[in-house]
């Protein structure tokens, strides 16, 4: 062997293995990245972004969001007020008194009718049925006397007649003051009695009935 050539290199070992290390980690997911996305440095160019991580990290919830709160944005304009009533506007004077004037003037007319034709003389009025078949006097048995005594001023004869008639001939007229003012003022006129008076009035007349039929209280009979 000549001695100005190099002795020949050792060969090369193999180089060992590296020690295992486990799976590589997972990729965070985009719509589960929660903090670790919030973590990611936001963009210089983009100042809203970087004050807004959620919106930068989920572009998907930050569309969502914005699309809830869209109605909000949109909502209906504040209800403006109603408009106040007009005030109640009487009709004239001539029209409110035409119905009670009209109602005296019927009542007046009944009363005339009665005054001139008398009840006492048979033929002229149909007689009571309760009266022809049973012989019991009904709560208005004796009226068209007691109205036709009451035209002619005979207070007595009338309550003799029929008290309860000349009753109703009293409420009638406070009844039609009433009724009257109150067309002249303007103010309408609306009947709503209670249960409670109904039901004295409705037994008022029930006892009236009984006890014209009972000997004590002959002084009711007409």
């Amino acid at each position: 062997m000549d001695a100005t050539t190099p002795p020949p290199a050792p060969p090369l070992s193999p180089p060992p293995p590296a020690p295992y290390a486990g799976p590589p980690p997972l990729a965070p997911h985009a719509g589960l990245s929660g903090p670790q996305s919030s973590a990611a440095p936001a963009s210089s160019a983009d100042p809203e972004s970087s004050a807004d991580p959620e919106s930068s990290a989920d572009p998907a919830s930050s569309a969502a969001r914005a699309g809830h709160e869209g109605p909000a944005l949109c909502a209906a304009p504040p209800h403006s007020a109603a408009p106040a009533p007009a005030p109640y506007a009487p009709p004239p004077l001539r029209r409110r008194l035409l119905a009670p004037l009209g109602a005296l003037a019927g009542a007046a007319a009944a009363f005339a009718y009665v005054g001139a034709v008398d009840p006492n003389e048979p033929g002229h009025y149909p007689v009571c049925p309760l009266l022809r078949y049973t012989g019991l006097y009904c709560p208005g048995c004796g009226g068209l006397r007691s109205a036709h005594a009451f035209v002619h001023g005979d207070l007595a004869a009338a309550l003799g007649a029929n008290a309860m008639a000349v009753a109703g001939y009293a409420a009638f007229a406070v009844f039609m003051v009433f009724w009257l003012v109150r067309a002249v003022r303007g103010v309408p006129v609306r009947l709503n009695p209670s249960p409670a008076l109904l039901w004295a009035v409705g037994g008022i007349w029930a006892v009236f009935c009984v006890v014209r039929n009972l000997p004590a209280g002959a002084a009711l009979a007409p």
